[in-house]
């Protein structure tokens, strides 16, 4: 698996290039615009909501004594855990909305890496609508596993030293949903939903390293949330489609054991 994080990894160093080749920027606008807006909203979400969120968690401390403090310590850990949750659903939630516009990024990096590709078979013409509801029906699903496993892996990470296996477990599983997402607008024109879903478990780790550029990305301020998704739609779009290709020539990585 750490291989294929590796490679994965490593499909974000053209990726700038490539956009430019393949004049790729003007699909994004939209969903740029999207992320802005929404990332805006989680904003104000956190700003709004952290004092009830702080207020409900300080009445969990009964002593008299570090009351101040533990007040304290609320307020910081519910602007994270509106910020963590919002971010969840704020990637989802984007990603669902850009189908329409990242798939068509992804068929013009098949039509020039691999144009081969689209002759298969398995090749399907998709229309918008079809793209969108594909966008959000992944997506809620993925959003609904990733909240029920980063949510304990959260209250689990505030146990002392410990807490960091959790916390590395719960980036490292929205990293695959991520990644995840992001692969299936190539999937969409090559596998129904379900053998899209049992092809990215087989591949876990190219999900993951693509998930993991995608997190890291959202964290810095601003240029951030707008650089986001080219960047990491084009590098998934890139490495999955080697992985298609591969698999056309029978030369399919070692899949990730499933779990």
């Amino acid at each position: 698996m750490i291989k294929n994080i590796l490679t994965a990894l490593k499909a974000y160093g053209s990726s700038f290039k490539l956009m430019s080749t393949l004049g790729l920027w003007k699909y994004f606008l939209v969903p740029m615009c999207i992320s802005f807006l929404f990332a805006v909203l989680i904003g104000f979400a956190a700003y709004g909501l952290s004092d009830n969120l702080a207020g409900f968690l300080a009445r969990i401390w009964i002593w008299e004594t570090g009351s101040q403090t533990f007040t304290a310590f609320a307020e910081v850990l519910s602007v994270i855990f509106i910020v963590i949750i919002g971010l969840l659903v704020y990637k989802h939630f984007v990603m669902a909305l850009s189908a329409p516009f990242m798939s068509p990024v992804s068929e013009k990096i098949e039509k020039f890496l691999y144009p081969d590709l689209q002759q298969d078979a398995t090749h399907r013409v998709t229309s918008n609508a079809s793209q969108l509801y594909r966008g959000v029906h992944i997506n809620i699903r993925n959003l609904g596993f990733e909240l029920l496993i980063t949510i304990p892996c959260l209250l689990l990470s505030l146990i002392p030293v410990f807490g960091i296996v959790f916390w590395i477990i719960g980036f490292l599983v929205q990293s695959y949903y991520a990644g995840f997402g992001n692969m299936d607008y190539t999937l969409e024109r090559h596998f129904k939903y379900k053998d899209s879903i049992r092809f990215v478990k087989s591949h876990r780790g190219f999900a993951i390293g693509n998930g993991i550029v995608f997190n890291a990305v959202l964290l810095i301020p601003i240029i951030g949330i707008i650089l986001v998704l080219p960047i990491s739609v084009t590098a998934a779009s890139k490495t999955t489609l080697e992985l298609l290709h591969q698999q056309k020539l029978g030369r399919v990585p070692s899949p990730d054991v499933a779990v």
